[in-house]
């Protein structure tokens, strides 16, 4: 009976192996796979995200002094998780494998990613879930490519392909996540592995309907900033120079991550001595400056709306670089990209402090942009993501101020990986 069943497997993969026939369109089984790769990593974006607003709200219950042995023990259970079941990397090794392995995500890290990273952030890390889901549906894209006998760069695109789909999810942006899992894999080539730009948007578009259905997401701007006013040229130019602000403070914080991660290897420690260290020290920055805890995902919004005085905003932006620095650096599981975001409108809104006659959503959006860029080394796809999350539709100026910081960024990335081997 097994034997009869192992024949009908060989035989149906021997079908799907065979391309369309009788078709007059450019189709093949590939947009099947990327297609039902997209719907699956919609379904994981969508059900780790419900998981996520869940342990979220348990956490917030316990706030005041309180955040601080709540978040030691959330870093001490995640510590442990990462010990006893496997370490799943960080965005460092998504990207060395993608280059170096051939393109393979090893999906037997994903228990621990999750674990993990779903404790982190939800108690409040300073880390995002990004770039588990981006282990998570890459890997998965790993998974079906061998399922489906793919090699060479289809498999590297299949999981691609699925990086996008995770990220495209959290952001509601296909055609900036697909750039994103593109760009994010070199520091200057932006399309390196450009037979991977169809199955990527494929599988963004499939994974973001799936994902808008689980969680009623609907269309529209995510970060509340003001409409924005075309004055002329001149708003280029200020935007080159928000940007160069922004770019200085993207040095700033990866030489603030490059001190913590000196004094977390000073001496070796257990990942769950880290992890509480760790906690302890951003529950401390989380009592005394309570917008500073989390992601930011939704702390933006309170960000922009409230009426923080020039201190305060001052205080709020050094203490959340601190945060994300002793997040990356103690072990804690999660992405940087929206955290970089909550930090450049922090600057947009001190340099509006200084001088209140510019435009205060060309100089948040800019620094965003740029900070983002600096890092990360995605200014096409930062471009587009910010367009889509804050309504800012005149995409000339973002992309100005995405490519200062790109141009101004170290010459060496903050992401070791990206560089050639």
């Amino acid at each position: 009976m097994k034997l009869k069943s192992k024949r009908k497997i060989v035989k149906y993969l021997d079908v799907l192996d065979q391309p369309i026939r009788f078709s007059p369109f450019l189709f093949s089984r590939v947009f099947l796979l990327w297609a039902l790769l997209g719907l699956i990593g919609g379904l994981i974006a969508g059900l780790y995200w419900l998981a996520l607003v869940f342990l979220t709200e348990q956490f917030a219950v316990f706030n005041g002094w309180l955040v601080i042995p709540t978040m030691a023990i959330a870093g001490l259970l995640a510590g442990l998780v990462i010990h006893f079941i496997g370490d799943p990397g960080e965005m460092q090794l998504i990207v060395n494998n993608i280059r170096f392995n051939k393109g393979k995500l090893d999906p037997k890290n994903n228990p621990s990613m999750i674990l993990s990273s779903l404790l982190c952030v939800a108690s409040g890390g300073s880390l995002g879930p990004e770039s588990p889901l981006v282990q998570i549906t890459g890997s998965t894209g790993t998974w079906m490519g061998k399922l489906f006998r793919l090699k060479g760069e289809e498999l590297r695109s299949m999981s691609i392909a699925g990086m996008a789909s995770g990220f495209t999810a959290l952001f509601g942006a296909p055609l900036g996540g697909s750039l994103f899992a593109l760009e994010i894999l070199h520091h200057k080539h932006a399309v390196e592995y450009y037979k991977a730009i169809i199955p990527a948007l494929v599988a963004s578009c499939f994974s973001f309907v799936v994902f808008a259905l689980i969680i009623e997401l609907g269309l529209g701007p995510m970060w509340d900033l003001k409409t924005y006013e075309y004055t002329g040229v001149a708003d280029f130019g200020m935007a080159i120079i928000f940007a160069a602000a922004g770019a200085a403070l993207g040095w700033g914080f990866i030489y603030c991550v490059k001190f913590f991660k000196t004094l977390f290897e000073a001496k070796p420690l257990p990942i769950y001595i880290k992890t509480v260290i760790g906690g302890i020290l951003l529950g401390t920055i989380a009592y005394y400056l309570p917008i500073t805890r989390y992601f930011s995902h939704f702390e933006i919004n309170e960000l922009l709306n409230g009426e923080l005085t020039f201190k305060l905003l001052v205080a709020v932006l050094i203490f959340k670089i601190i945060a994300i620095a002793i997040t990356v650096t103690s072990g804690w599981r999660g992405g940087f990209i929206i955290p970089l975001f909550f930090v450049g409108a922090a600057l947009g809104m001190i340099i509006h402090q200084l001088f209140p006659d510019t435009n205060l959503t060309l100089a948040v959006v800019s620094c965003m942009a740029a900070i983002n860029a600096c890092v990360t080394r995605t200014p096409m796809s930062t471009t587009i993501l910010l367009a889509t999350l804050t309504g800012f539709t005149y995409f000339i100026p973002i992309l100005f101020a995405s490519l200062t910081g790109y141009f101004l960024a170290p010459r060496i990335p903050f992401i070791g990986a990206q560089m050639d081997r």
